[in-house]
């Protein structure tokens, strides 16, 4: 397999990010969002076009499951906000 493109795997980023807003848990969308970058961020001197090939493909594969997570978490999305949701809310209204 080539090596995919740039703009693939800029493409791939964007996804996971957009995945991880998904996610009505706030630990859960944190996460993702930190896990996203922070794998990037690893593999981004790889010149080995087998190898960015392969990372590609396990990122692709990371986003499907990442997707389906995010659909079984809003089925089954507890009623009761975190901390840290309400604490943003209240920050928010009193601002405005």
């Amino acid at each position: 397999m080539a090596s995919p493109a740039r703009t693939e795997l800029l493409g791939l980023y964007r996804s996971l990010l957009r995945t991880a807003r998904e996610f009505c848990d706030y630990n859960v969308r944190e996460y993702v969002k930190r896990r996203t970058s922070d794998g990037f961020r690893q593999n981004r001197n790889l010149t080995d076009p087998d190898l960015i090939a392969s990372v590609y493909r396990e990122g692709k594969n990371q986003l499907a499951v990442a997707k389906r997570q995010a659909l079984v978490y809003s089925i089954y999305a507890p009623k009761v906000k975190s901390i840290m949701e309400l604490d943003a809310a209240i920050t928010t209204n009193t601002t405005n």
